[in-house]
């Protein structure tokens, strides 16, 4: 009886290790997640970051497109870090396990099981079968879906970084062009009044605007952005406190060259009308920029920015609430 046991057990063995080896073969050699082609590689983020500060200094202010750009590519970056870090563990686990069971019989368990049990035995190793199997299955399904992952997320993260380098590239074609608004408006001071004596422009003054409206820093700002937000108020009413200068604030708010039109208050959603109302005041200042001097506005996550007004609406990276989405207060800054 053993010799007649003997070939077929064999035979088994000999199938079960080459199955075995060219499947671990095929797993362990899937290959790695691509990344940037040679021509992509020819700037990283931390290269368009210093390009960016750059910028910032000759734009005479934050560049909120590009750091917006820049949060948004830094996130499918640490995405695409994870899910590599998972992809090498299952990597590992499965030519972990294929190494094993080379090594031991070059069978499958649940194959080595069956031929090495008595009749009797088979019946009570049934669930023991089923689980090792199953485990088995999974790992190699685990690595296939990472892989997957891990491609899609490689793409996402190249993409991003390909919106960040246009967005730098599209700056420094409008440089030029943005120094000379820079010197227009420093000569400047304040805007020229709205034609046919709509808007309050540059001459309404501060005792025109109620008290109801003056939040916190509304007299701090410079007297272009005192201008700007006495014309809007002028134009639209303000339902709720203006906030404008925040000291230490790295941005406009911090010069006094912005403020926050408010159209709730304590983080939540304006109600329909004031939405449409912030939606006339940030179309009023994008509008009227050249004359006013608006460097850029933020309203419902998206900004429109003068310095490179081509691109026009922009989104914004989500910052995880209403008011740092700026979906209760169009915020304007000026030059």
């Amino acid at each position: 009886m053993i010799r007649n046991h003997e070939p077929v057990f064999t035979r088994a063995r000999r199938r079960g290790a080459v199955v075995t080896a060219l499947l671990t073969a095929a797993l362990v050699a899937l290959p790695a997640t691509a990344h940037a082609d040679p021509e992509d590689e020819e700037i990283t983020l931390e290269e368009l970051n210093e390009q960016a500060e750059t910028l910032e200094e000759e734009y005479d202010g934050e560049l909120r497109q590009y750091t917006s750009a820049k949060q948004e590519a830094e996130k499918a970056e640490a995405k695409l870090e994870k899910i590599e870090r998972r992809l090498k563990s299952s990597r590992g686990s499965v030519a972990s396990l294929a190494a094993a069971q080379y090594k031991s019989s070059g069978l499958d368990p649940s194959i080595e099981i069956a031929l090495s049990s008595s009749p009797d035995d088979m019946l009570g190793d049934a669930a023991l079968l089923g689980q090792i199997s199953h485990s088995n299955g999974s790992r190699v399904s685990n690595l296939q879906e990472v892989q997957v992952e891990a491609e899609e997320a490689d793409k996402e993260a190249k993409s991003k970084l390909k919106e960040a380098k246009e967005l730098v590239d599209e700056l420094k074609g409008q440089r030029d062009e943005v120094k000379e608004k820079i010197a227009k408006y420093e000569a400047e001071q304040v805007p020229e009044p709205a034609a046919g004596g709509g808007g309050s422009g540059g001459g309404s003054g501060n005792g025109s605007v109620p008290d109801s409206a003056r939040g916190p820093g509304f007299d701090g700002v410079t007297p272009r952005m005192a201008a700007i937000r006495d014309e809007i108020i002028g134009e639209f009413g303000a339902p709720y406190p203006v906030g404008c200068l925040r000291p230490g604030d790295s941005g406009e708010h911090g010069s006094g060259r912005a403020c926050d039109f408010m159209m709730s208050a304590g983080g939540a959603a304006p109600s329909a009308a004031n939405q449409q109302l912030g939606t006339q005041i940030a179309e009023y200042a994008k509008n009227n920029a050249d004359r006013l001097g608006v460097m850029y506005v933020i309203w419902e996550q998206k900004i429109w920015d003068s310095r490179n007004p081509g691109a026009g609406w922009k989104p914004m990276s989500d910052r995880g609430s209403i008011t740092q989405n700026h979906y209760d207060h169009p915020h304007v800054s000026s030059y």
